[in-house]
């Protein structure tokens, strides 16, 4: 991909996240031989309430480390101190529609002591993101579109509008793996920049497509694994910039955690801005995943999904402290 700016359109959920935590573990009361007539219910110890969706959350670490991000989304009518809250966050909110008769999407997620989550969504006002269109965005100086998880109809709208319209696209259908069909998540596949999902959520994907990593890497040039506390992985197809013959892949350690309180909502999130901005940058891959490394366990370290605002030299020292200085002049690119 030709590096045309640092404009991001990110589509995706907007939510209100119900965060709470259970003192236990979810598998000291998980009965496997009974798993058919599941019927458990956990007492938590707190709960609160923050700003979340994945395209807030990717769009909201992308203005921090320099991107220029533009959400494309729906909100509901309880979210018009959101969208004032991105804006002064520096996020481009024009196509932020905020509709008056629903509310905003919900996502109601428990977290045990191993960082183990059960989660459920409402999509409220994330239903009716189908209505809107990447072909109303200003596309000047436009570099890429996210097409993280939404209704699924809208993913697959977004995704052929940008192979019509020849934008760059990552794929990033997370969550929603759960819910569409393999056919579905091959038809949204088809022209993508980057690949990006789990581990977890790759084995779904390849439940329901019958295809390995290896073969999706055949349909995308570049495809990522992220592997939790065990770093991430990047495999590159013969003819990328990094991998001119055959295929490269490139293993990204995870950074350093400082904070015993953890929270993974919204990790991946970040990771994924991590990456894409020190892309949009111009630096390798190599690179580009150690920042998301950096970014995640920002995000891993706060309640919530969307980190307390740190600046970029502050984030440079970071990544030097766990990835030592050669990359220092790359970085430098940043913002």
């Amino acid at each position: 991909m030709s590096n045309t700016g640092r404009r991001v359109v990110v589509t995706g959920s907007v939510a209100y996240d119900y965060l709470m935590e259970f003192p236990g573990r979810f598998l000291d009361v998980m009965v496997p031989d009974r798993m058919h007539r599941l019927s458990v219910s956990f007492q938590v110890d707190a709960m609160r309430k923050v700003r979340g969706g994945c395209a807030p959350n990717i769009a909201y670490s992308l203005r921090l480390l320099g991107a220029e991000p533009l959400l494309l989304a729906t909100a509901g009518a309880d979210a018009g101190d959101y969208r004032d809250w991105l804006a002064a966050e520096g996020i481009d909110v024009t196509h932020l529609r905020v509709l008056p008769d629903v509310f905003t999407a919900s996502f109601f997620c428990n977290t045990d002591t191993e960082q183990n989550q059960i989660a459920s969504f409402y999509s409220g006002a994330m239903a009716r993101a189908a209505e809107l269109a990447i072909a109303d965005v200003d596309r000047d100086g436009l570099a890429c579109v996210v097409v993280s998880p939404n209704d699924p109809g809208a993913m697959a709208k977004y995704a052929g509008e940008c192979r019509t319209l020849g934008i760059p696209f990552v794929y990033d259908p997370s969550q929603q793996v759960a819910r569409l069909e393999g056919r579905e998540l091959l038809a949204c596949l088809e022209g993508a920049w980057i690949f990006i999902g789990n581990d977890y959520e790759f084995g779904i994907i390849e439940k329901k497509t019958g295809l390995r990593e290896a073969e999706l890497l055949a349909r995308v040039p570049v495809l990522i694994v992220t592997h939790g506390g065990e770093g991430s992985t990047i495999a590159l197809r013969g003819g990328s910039d990094e991998a001119p013959d055959g295929i490269t892949t490139i293993r990204v350690p995870p950074a350093k955690v400082e904070a015993t309180a953890l929270d993974p909502t919204g990790v991946g999130d970040a990771y994924r801005a991590g990456l894409l901005a020190a892309r949009l940058a111009g630096l390798p891959w190599a690179v580009a995943g150690r920042v998301g490394s950096i970014a995640a366990v920002y995000a891993l370290e706060s309640l919530g999904p969307q980190p307390p605002r740190y600046d970029l030299a502050t984030f440079r020292a970071r990544y030097e402290a766990n990835f030592g200085t050669d990359d220092r002049a790359l970085l430098a690119r940043l913002g």
